[in-house]
This record gives C-alpha cells, sequence and structure tokens, in this order.
C-alpha cells in the first residue's frame, strides 16, 4: 500500500466490486429536485457526474490516481468523493490486510483528503439499508463521513428524509450528519437562497445550524453563485451565520489543498473574509492544532467550534 495506488498488481485478495452506478443517478429530474434553474442545475448535476465517473472508472485499483488524473481540475474532487465510495464499499467486503482507503488517501489522494472522507460515508446508505455508518480508521477527518452519510440520506431520500434526520433528537453524530443533510439541502433546491432558507425554517431549532454549515460548504465548495447570493446566504442565515462561515471555511479549504481553486470559490472567500483561500486555510490549519491527531468525535466539534468563534472575531 505505500505505493499509493499508482501502480504494481492488484493483490488478489483485494475483491473487485465490478458494477458500475448508472449516469441517470445525477439527473435531478429523476431525484425530483428543482428543475426551473437551468444554469444553477447545469453546474450541480456535473458535480455529480464527476462523483459517479469517480465511482465507475476505479475498479482495480491499479492505477488509481492516474484514472482520476483524467478528470478536468474542477471536477477531480467529485471524482474522489465517488472513489470515495467505492473504497468503503471495498472495505465492507475486504479482508482488513486488503483496506483500499489507504491508497486512495496517499500520494495525489492527499490533496483531496477531504472529499475521499465524506465519499467513505456514502458506503450503503443509498441501499437504506439500516446498517451503521463505516467511519475509516484515520484521525479527526473521520468524522466526514458522518457528514457524506447525511448527503446521501438527501440526495437519495429528498426532503421527507432530511425532515427525519432533523426530527431525531440532538447529539454530536446526529449534528454531523445534519450538515452534510445542509449540503445536499442546496443541490435540491438548485443553488437557490431562498428555498434552501424557507426549508430550514420549518426544522426544529437545534438541526438549523448544522444545516446552514453544509449550506455554505456546499455553496463555496461546488458553486451556483455569485456575489448577491453570498450577501443573501450572509442575510437569510442571521443568527447561524458563524455556522454558515464555517461551513464556507471547510469549503475553501478543501479547494485550496487541492491546488485548484474556481473562481467562485475565490469570489465567495474574498467576500466573506477579505483575505486569499490560502489564508484562509490557515486560519482553518490553525484551528484543528493540537486536535488533528484525535478520533474523538468531540475534537472534530471543538475544531468547528473554534472556526466560527475565528471567524466570529475577524467578522
Amino acid at each position: 500500500m505505500g505505493g499509493g495506488g499508482t501502480g504494481g498488481p492488484r493483490s488478489s485478495s483485494t475483491p473487485r466490486l465490478g458494477f458500475r452506478l448508472p449516469l441517470g443517478m445525477a439527473d435531478f429530474a429523476k431525484r425530483g429536485f428543482r428543475l426551473d434553474r437551468p444554469d444553477e442545475r447545469a453546474v450541480l448535476e456535473r458535480h455529480a457526474r464527476s462523483f459517479l465517473a469517480g465511482f465507475n472508472e476505479v475498479t482495480g485499483w491499479r492505477n488509481t490516481h492516474g484514472v482520476l488524473g483524467q478528470i478536468p481540475d474542477e471536477e477531480r474532487g467529485f471524482a474522489y468523493e465517488g472513489a470515495g465510495m467505492r473504497a468503503a464499499l471495498h472495505d465492507l467486503v475486504a479482508p482488513a490486510r486488503a483496506a483500499v482507503l489507504p491508497r486512495l488517501l496517499a500520494g495525489p489522494g492527499q490533496r483531496y483528503v477531504h472529499l475521499i472522507h465524506v465519499g467513505y460515508g456514502w458506503g450503503l446508505v443509498p441501499t437504506r439499508l439500516p446498517v451503521p455508518v463505516r467511519l475509516p480508521a484515520t484521525p479527526l477527518l473521520r468524522w466526514l463521513a458522518l457528514d457524506g452519510a447525511g448527503f446521501a440520506e438527501v440526495f437519495f431520500g429528498g426532503l421527507p428524509a432530511l425532515r427525519r434526520r432533523c426530527g431525531r433528537p440532538a447529539t454530536p453524530r446526529q449534528a454531523v450528519r445534519i450538515a452534510g443533510c445542509g449540503r445536499a439541502l442546496w443541490f435540491l433546491q438548485c443553488a437557490d437562497v431562498a428555498g434552501v432558507a424557507g426549508i430550514i425554517d420549518t426544522v426544529p431549532a437545534e438541526a438549523k445550524p448544522q444545516l446552514w454549515a453544509g449550506a455554505g460548504l456546499a455553496a463555496c465548495y461546488a458553486g451556483g453563485i455569485d456575489r448577491a447570493k453570498i450577501d443573501e446566504l450572509v442575510a437569510a442565515s442571521g443568527k447561524h451565520e458563524p455556522h454558515l462561515r464555517q461551513g464556507a471555511l471547510f469549503a475553501i479549504t478543501a479547494r485550496a489543498r487541492s491546488g485548484v481553486v474556481p473562481a467562485h470559490t475565490e469570489m465567495a472567500c474574498r467576500q466573506l473574509f477579505s483575505v486569499g483561500p490560502d489564508v484562509a486555510e490557515g486560519w482553518t490549519d490553525d484551528a484543528a492544532r493540537g486536535l488533528a491527531g484525535s478520533a474523538e468525535l468531540s475534537s472534530y466539534m471543538e475544531w468547528k467550534s473554534r472556526l466560527r468563534i475565528a471567524v466570529a472575531h475577524r467578522s
């Protein structure tokens, strides 16, 4: 595994999952999402197709990063997310010695470490089987898998799934998963701030901050925004603005780490924080100081809390 999955024969002990996900899964019409915003729909559907490409094209783990490197730069993070889902399914059926997640995280995968962890949380969620979300053994970022599970839950289950999740008793694990639901809500509402805000207004109070964090992350990473929409997001989030900004920082950091920062992320970063993405990434790293080696959920929640405090002072 030390070679990062970039070459060498596939171990005979590593099972090959040959099935593919249908491209129709990215179709907003089939998903029941908003269809009245064609420009935003085109952007977000393209991201969904890139996720499917990452899942479908990485099958044997022999040239993982070479395959994913063929995906266009701005879309590669979504492809790595899809590969993260495939890695989770591999690891469910493989013996521990054949786990493929370390291969995916090695080498070029380090630039997409956040997306890989998010994708790993998709696992069996689309099947709607009542099984626990599989968490990777990595520290701190392992909890992004719960965020990914929340996204998948709403992406496939729509508003009923979101309302069920938000109606459950408030716990730290629920909070992380609900943030993922907020990311999916950005897709479901096709990047319409008023639509997102209207739905968040109807859920229990304890779920609202995390939904805004997820919406902020999706807006700044996936896009479908302009300067006016950023202002609209800030105004609509109200007292939950620190959560919105924390989610935005997660998105900016993930883009900056990849080395490819699209124009909409650069714009959002400067409008929200008056700094460039490289500086904002440093804030996120600073907030994780002393926590990065911890696998405890409390450390992950502390990381997010520190960021909210930091951005509140800077705002």
